[in-house]
Order: structure tokens, then C-alpha cells, then sequence
């Protein structure tokens, strides 16, 4: 791509929301003014592109949505943009908008649309945002330290109540094919037991006798937290309350997770990403994702991104193990 090609990109936010979108939208449109370009917010993610929805930004636009969770352009999913003639109907918008580029952050889904409209013709840069942390080719996303931070403020107050009452308490955080942030999230918390879905789960060996030992050693309530991946926290509950008696409450986090203020990491690494995502079309890289690695953005192809996978650090497992050993 020309560096004088680029004179009107799009930006827009999809699937799930996440902790620090907003920040991102702020540093695409502000980096891209900074280099001349215009920027065109598109709303409800890849279906506003099908259905023409948008709208013009300027810097003045995002001057106040750093510190502000979820994202002013909104984000839905889109059965249409799964159609060809949807796809077709988003490259005419583009067109008739006159968008050179656009910035598409999301996760894997939203990087998968990115790629059927760069078959297409348009270029396309995608920055990872999800509070799961699965994208394969990026160490990190944004929204996993922030929904890192709410669950732990939550289990905490929760902790409190369950020492009060000498409970156990079966905590369900988000995950559905992950277990990045139960495993983070439990080891923050100290956690009795935390069961993701990269493991499988020995009931007897990995929750009652991890409760019986804790008990022995003096403790009196009981925190096992549960990527939603690897069972219903209800289910599980009803479990420990049949093979030990207790009868314990089951808390499921759910949507709350995704809400609030980001953090201070992901309304930095959103503001490095949106503008490495923009510098990366001034160059002339487009159809890429801005990646983390080892603590560097760096742009992959978005075929060879998406190709990619990541492996959960099962030392996090390790250490949690340590953590109960008895003498």
C-alpha cells in the first residue's frame, strides 16, 4: 500500500466487549490524525458495515472515553457478514464510504471477518481484545488484566462473607474454551481448587480432596473457582455438597466480568495497539493483527495469525499446587 493511499480508514469493535475497546478506538482515531487521516467510527461491529451504520470522528470525539469501560461504538454479532452477499454489502459500504483501511478489534471472530474482507480486496488491521486472553497468535489481549481485577474484587468480598459463615464457596468465572483467567484469577484469590478446561478434572482428587486437606490444616471456608468451560459452577456445588456434606453457594460472575474502568495495562496496551495498528497501514502492512510478543507488538499476517496457538503456562497449576502442599 502507498503511504499516500491512506487517507480514510474505519475503525470498529466486535464481539464480545472488553475493558480498554474504548481506549483503543481513542488511539486509532487520534494516531490517525496525527498522520492526516480520517477516521470513520463504524458501529455494531462488522454489521454496521453491512447496514451502512456510522459515523464521522474526530479527536474531540474520544476525548473522554480513556477511562471508560465497554465501547462507544457498540458491538453485536452479525449473521449477515457470515453470508457471502453480507460481505459483499460491507466492501460496498467501504467503498462509498471511501475507507482505504479498517482497524477491526475483537478476537478470534472478529479476526476471522477480518479475514474474508481482505479476500475481498480491503485492507484490514486487527487489534486482540477479549477478556478470555485465547487469541492464539498474542501473549496478551486487552480486558484480561481488568477482568483479572473485577473478579478478584468480587471473590474477595465474597471470601469474606464465606469466613463469616465457615462456608464453601463454587465461584464461575468466564472461559468458555480457556482457562487463562480462572487459573490467573484463583491464584490471585488463593483458591482451594480451580478447574479449567485444559485439564481434566479428577472430581474426587482436584476439589473434595483438596477441601478435606484444607480442612485438616485448620481452614474453615473454602474458594473453588470455575472457568465456565470446565463445568456449571451449580453442578459442581451440588456435587461437593453430596460427597462432603457442606452446602455450599455458587456465585456465576458472568457479564459482570466485562464492565468497568480498564485498568492501568490495558489502557496502555490499548493505546500502543491502536497506534501500531495505524503506523502499521502508514507503512503499508495491511491485512495483519498487532500482536504481543514477549512484551513487543509485532504485526502477523492475519492467515498466519490466525493459524497460530497458544498453550495455557501450566506452571500457574504447578504453583497453585505448592500453594496447599501439607507437611
Amino acid at each position: 500500500m502507498d503511504e499516500k493511499k491512506v487517507k480514510r480508514i474505519g475503525v470498529l469493535t466486535s464481539g464480545g466487549d472488553a475493558p480498554g475497546m474504548n481506549a483503543a478506538v481513542r488511539a486509532v482515531v487520534r494516531t490517525a490524525m496525527s498522520q492526516g487521516i480520517q477516521c470513520v467510527g463504524i458501529r455494531r461491529g462488522w454489521n454496521g458495515l453491512v447496514f451502512s451504520d456510522f459515523v464521522p470522528l474526530k479527536s474531540s470525539d474520544v476525548s473522554h472515553i480513556l477511562a471508560a469501560g465497554g465501547t462507544i461504538l457498540y458491538t453485536a454479532r452479525s449473521q449477515e457478514f457470515l453470508t457471502e452477499e453480507g460481505r459483499q454489502k460491507a466492501v460496498s459500504t467501504c467503498k462509498l464510504l471511501g475507507l482505504d483501511a479498517v482497524v477491526a478489534i475483537g478476537g478470534d471472530g472478529t479476526f476471522r471477518g477480518a479475514l474474508e474482507l481482505s479476500r475481498l480486496g480491503l485492507d484490514v488491521v486487527g487489534i486482540p481484545a477479549t477478556i478470555d486472553n485465547d487469541v492464539g497468535c498474542s501473549h496478551y489481549t486487552i480486558g484480561f488484566d481488568s477482568a483479572c481485577n473485577t473478579a478478584i474484587e468480587c471473590i474477595d468480598k465474597l471470601r469474606d462473607t464465606m469466613q463469616s459463615h465457615e462456608r464453601c464457596s463454587v465461584v464461575e468465572v468466564m472461559g468458555r474454551h480457556a482457562g487463562y483467567l480462572a487459573l490467573y484469577v484463583g491464584l490471585a484469590v488463593g483458591a482451594t481448587a480451580v478447574l479449567i478446561p485444559e485439564r481434566p478434572v479428577d472430581f474426587e482428587k482436584d476439589v473434595v480432596e483438596r477441601i478435606r486437606q484444607s480442612r485438616l490444616m485448620g481452614n474453615t471456608h473454602f474458594m473453588i473457582v470455575v472457568a465456565e468451560g470446565a463445568g456449571s459452577a451449580v453442578d459442581i456445588g451440588n456435587r461437593i455438597r453430596e460427597e462432603t456434606g457442606m452446602d455450599p453457594r455458587v456465585t456465576v460472575l458472568g457479564h459482570i466480568q466485562r464492565g468497568g474502568s480498564p485498568t492501568a495495562r490495558d489502557r496502555e496496551m490499548a493505546t500502543r495497539m491502536g497506534y501500531a495498528a495505524v503506523m502499521a497501514l502508514v507503512r503499508g502492512e495491511g491485512n495483519c493483527i498487532v500482536c504481543t510478543h514477549d512484551g513487543h507488538l509485532v504485526t502477523k499476517p492475519i492467515e498466519q495469525a490466525l493459524a497460530e496457538t497458544k498453550h495455557l503456562q501450566m506452571e500457574r497449576y504447578e504453583v497453585l499446587e505448592a500453594m496447599h502442599a501439607r507437611n
